[in-house]
């Protein structure tokens, strides 16, 4: 695991090369994979590099999604494009704090090589399929690390969980230049709803994380993706990993450009905890949505897991 300094000293996010799990040498596949459980249960970030996913691809998936972002609002927002996909800002906010100015494409996989969803956008499949397919076998290749490293099956945590098209997504984001305030988010305070994400931005930075209770800023390393824990994986393990809260602050000058993968379960998956006394009580991926759903709806944010916590 390579460690960063900035200039103050302090220590940055992980730095995980995943040749170390394709190795020859069993010693070196072990250390790779205890770094990837270290950094989720000490950090709950870390970054990847030699992750297998080519920087043509990366490339080309930047420049259609830019292409995409372009477009006029009424084209993105009433044409039907990605599955009505299209969003702006926050619809649930109920403050200036928890409102995000940005704009996404949330994109099921399940939708992704639907050739109606694109219109005139029909470059943008092609390397939307590659990408999620690329995306998925770097997310599958985590995964499977982590549930090891908690004494489990792989194949066995498949069977119970069942990665599922319709929930699985990509999310295509932009963060336009703001110069209203320097205290409005391009994405608010908050944890993911899954159990990892992959994230691939460009290099204008912006991203940021709690790390012992203090903000840290995620400098952008071009070579490399970062990955987080989300809500589930920490719920199955029990607290082990960590779904840490992370924002986007907002650029005065630029736009910021990233995209997504999220790795969720089929809607009926039973979460639970994997090791004794459980922490959290039993609870579906469903029930799981349709809380956060229903306390941004009325809160303006979510309370994730703390609404499972047992009494």
């Amino acid at each position: 695991m390579i460690k960063l300094q900035n200039e103050d000293g302090c220590q940055e996010l992980p730095v995980i090369d995943l040749a170390g799990l394709m190795s020859k040498d069993e010693g070196a596949r072990a250390k790779c994979a205890s770094e990837i459980a270290v950094a989720s249960s000490e950090w709950g970030f870390f970054q990847v590099v030699n992750h297998g996913i080519s920087p043509k691809l990366l490339s080309q998936m930047r420049k259609e999604q830019i292409e995409l972002f372009n477009a006029s609002f009424s084209r993105k927002s009433t044409c039907g494009l990605l599955n009505n996909s299209y969003r702006w800002g926050t619809p649930t906010a109920t403050a200036p704090d928890n409102f995000s100015w940005s704009e996404a494409f949330h994109i099921p996989l399940a939708k992704i090589s639907d050739q109606s969803c694109y219109g005139e956008f029909s470059s943008l499949r092609e390397v939307l399929v590659e990408y999620a397919a690329a995306m998925q076998k770097v997310a599958r290749q985590l995964a499977e690390v982590l549930i090891k490293n908690l004494g489990q099956e792989f194949e066995e945590f498949e069977e119970m969980i069942k990665y599922d098209e319709s929930t699985c997504f990509l999310r295509l984001n932009r963060y336009p230049a703001c110069e209203i305030s320097p205290e409005i988010y391009g994405l608010v305070p908050h944890t993911d709803s899954d159990f990892l994400t992959i994230l691939h931005q460009d290099q204008v930075g912006g991203l940021q994380l709690i790390k012992d209770s203090k903000w840290i800023a995620v400098n952008p390393n071009k070579d490399a993706l970062i990955v987080n824990i989300g809500d589930l994986f920490q719920a199955w393990s029990n607290d082990l990993y960590k779904s840490v809260e992370h924002k986007v602050m907002g650029n005065p000058k630029m736009e910021r450009f990233s995209v997504a993968y999220f790795l969720c379960p089929s809607y009926d998956s039973l979460i639970k905890s994997c090791r004794q006394p459980p922490i959290y009580t039993n609870f579906t991926f469903a029930q799981y949505r349709a809380k956060v759903h229903e306390d941004s709806r009325l809160f303006g944010r979510k309370f994730g897991l703390s609404r499972f916590l047992r009494s």
